[in-house]
């Protein structure tokens, strides 16, 4: 494995802009694909696109079966919030919670994480 720590942090609903989900998703798959060290977060409105994306109807379904090592999980809070909590865990993604019930992006710079933001 490279040395290469890459976060990629999904903020986009995907009803909002499809592409911006997409692009994340294979972004970090190229990543995945080179060897480098990668995560996916999914935060804010950006936890409905997870929940849409475990559908296995779901076009880009694939992307998150590729990825599905790579993800981390989804920010506990913004999953309650957004009310997708059924669709998450129903994906069996998990909750995170590392900063105060949300899910922590100073933990990814910590643990050396570049941060990509989509």
């Amino acid at each position: 494995m490279s040395e290469v720590k890459i976060a990629v942090v999904i903020y986009e609903p995907i009803d909002s802009d499809t592409s911006r989900v997409y692009r994340g998703l294979k972004t970090a798959l190229e990543f995945k694909d080179a060897g480098d060290d990668v995560v996916v977060v999914f935060d804010g409105s950006g936890v409905k696109s997870l929940a849409a994306i475990s559908d296995p109807k779901h076009k880009m379904n694939p992307l998150a079966v590729a990825l599905h090592d790579n993800i981390r999980g989804a920010c506990a809070f913004c999953v309650t919030s957004h009310g997708v909590t059924d669709a998450v865990e129903a994906g069996g993604w998990p909750l995170l919670t590392e900063y105060k019930g949300e899910a922590s992006i100073r933990s990814l710079a910590v643990e050396g994480y570049q941060i990509l933001n989509f």
